[in-house]
């Protein structure tokens, strides 16, 4: 009985179509940022190293270089706050999780790029 409610409530924070993304890709992520009372958006732009959880509790990690130094943000895939996810490019990855990308610097960070169709 609960199962079915709880079921009833997640479907209603789902996004009707969410973005489609893989790991290993460069995305634009937009996001909705309240400033006292404007509100403005935002572009968070990083590799995706991580997706997890499923439903409305999926979630995304992105990662990026900032002044030489890592900046990670995770991210729930259906949040209001998020006005859209964009790929700039497609990686090349062999993995579900790239956290080996954290001991990188430079060069060796860079991924292969995927060829489109």
């Amino acid at each position: 009985m609960s199962q079915a409610i709880m079921d009833l409530v997640e479907k209603t924070a789902l996004k009707e179509n969410p973005p489609q993304f893989e790991v290993g890709d460069t995305v634009d992520v937009h996001l909705k940022i309240l400033e006292g009372n404007k509100e403005r958006i935002q572009v968070f732009t990083g590799v995706v190293i991580g997706i997890s959880g499923q439903g409305c509790k999926e979630m995304f990690r992105v990662r990026r270089i900032v002044a030489g130094e890592g900046v990670e943000r995770k991210f729930p895939l259906h949040s209001p706050k998020i006005e859209k996810v964009e790929v700039v490019r497609s990686g090349v990855v062999r993995r579900a999780k790239l956290y080996f990308l954290r001991d990188r610097v430079g060069k060796a960070v860079r991924l292969k790029e995927r060829r489109r169709s």
